[in-house]
């Protein structure tokens, strides 16, 4: 039986697959984008109801696309999975739905990967995995299965309603758990936060947005270094967008808690770190306020002074008088919910790109293994990477390689030349 061949196979129709097929399709290189759900499932399935995009609609986008609406709005999800579907079908992305890749390894004796898929088996010269970062929740093995208490990861969070009756502990200082936390009090549930270390930038300062800060600030291009970390951002676009202060959520009646040790006799342990903590995302905030001032001191901007912004609400209670351990049956405590973040899965990817942790080897997103390609991953190249925007600028930085790859293998010396070689 013959066997379909493509030249380039994307695994992955989110963000990061649309944006390559783009960007390959203008340079005129074949290829086949597999999902094995729909066109950014991830964000329909894998998202609470009310979130939407944490940058606003002017920035969180394709440069050859913008939403429609307030550009300065932020964009609900099922507006940004549709957004990607309308950007597929401008482009005529070549996108097959519903063909999940179960095994890709490279051909013997001859050049190119051989790909095993629910559809059947396909043949290409270059892989790109396009799965981004958000593949594999993690839930700490803390809580066992059988404590008598709901556990679920923020991927399977949708409503309060969802919950079981009780107060709630959100385990997560980052945009996911604070936003969920959030919307958990508005709801009138009694709510725990377990707040790690995190950055936590302004929403908006003297009239712009955090994320035209960054730009204007050449953040989100600083470049990716050597076991550098993806760093916890505490930022939201709900309500309108506004800033994340841990000191409010406090005296909106959160009860905050530090880092997540330990479960022991029904009881969960927390560090006494919560203060320096809160303090450290303070720091944050502050110094972006510093280089922003600069900024427009630097420039002579007219942009209104924003003093204001620097104050600060007394450090709480819960902070100077830390809660280290919790007895869940008698706080009340019904469900958790973290919102731990993600681990990768690259078990179908049977080539030497991967360590031995199973996170991707790669420079820039090309590969230890030549012909393979990632995408998606945070910090892939930039601070950016993992961001609509900065997803599709490392698209075109792998599809410039792939096509310089496909000059060398297509080069052949002109007849005169082997002659005189002879």
């Amino acid at each position: 039986m013959s066997v379909e061949k493509t030249e380039v196979l994307v695994v992955g129709a989110g963000q990061a697959g649309v944006a390559m097929s783009e960007h390959l399709s203008r340079a005129t290189i074949p290829h086949l984008v597999l999902e094995r759900g729909r066109i950014a499932e991830r964000w329909r399935s894998a998202r609470w109801d009310s979130l939407v995009a944490n940058g606003p609609a002017w920035h969180d986008r394709f440069p050859g696309m913008e939403f429609r609406g307030d550009p300065d709005g932020f964009v609900p999800k099922e507006q940004v999975a549709d957004y990607f579907v309308a950007y597929a079908k401008k482009i005529a992305a070549p996108i097959r739905c519903d063909v999940e890749v179960r095994r890709v390894e490279r051909n013997v004796g001859r050049s190119g990967f051989r790909v095993e898929t629910s559809g059947g088996t396909l043949e290409a010269q270059y892989i790109v995995a396009a799965t981004g970062p958000f593949q594999v929740p993690v839930i700490p093995p803390l809580v066992p299965e059988t404590a008598r208490i709901a556990q679920l990861h923020s991927a399977s969070y949708r409503n309060p309603r969802q919950l079981p009756d009780g107060a709630v502990l959100v385990v997560g200082a980052g945009s996911s758990g604070v936003q969920i936390a959030d919307e958990l009090s508005r709801a009138g549930r009694r709510v725990y936060l377990s707040v790690s270390t995190h950055d936590r930038p302004p929403r908006s300062y003297r009239g712009r947005d955090f994320c035209w800060w960054l730009g204007v600030l050449n953040k989100w291009d600083a470049e990716a270094t050597s076991g550098i970390e993806h760093t916890t951002i505490a930022v939201s676009g709900a309500y309108g967008g506004r800033t994340i202060d841990f000191r409010r959520l406090a005296r909106q009646g959160i009860t905050l808690v530090g880092r997540t040790e330990a479960f022991e006799s029904c009881a969960l342990h927390f560090a006494a770190d919560l203060a320096t903590n809160i303090e450290r995302g303070d720091a944050n905030y502050l110094s972006l306020l510093d280089e922003a001032d600069a900024f427009v001191a630097r420039n002579g901007l007219a942009l209104a002074d924003e003093p204001e912004a620097r104050d600060l609400l007394p450090m709480p209670a819960c902070a100077t008088h830390p809660i280290l351990r919790i007895d869940l049956e008698q706080a009340g405590i019904g469900s958790i919910v973290w919102a731990t973040g993600y681990s990768v899965d690259y078990g179908w990817l049977q080539v030497n790109a991967v360590d031995e942790n199973g996170r991707p080897r790669h420079q820039r997103g090309v590969s230890s293994e030549p012909g393979v390609y990632f995408l998606g991953l945070p910090w892939q190249s930039r601070r950016g990477s993992a961001f609509i925007w900065g997803v599709w600028y490392d698209a075109e930085y792998i599809a410039d390689h792939i096509t310089k790859q496909r000059r060398y293998l297509a080069y052949a010396p002109s007849p005169e030349c082997q002659t005189e070689t002879a």
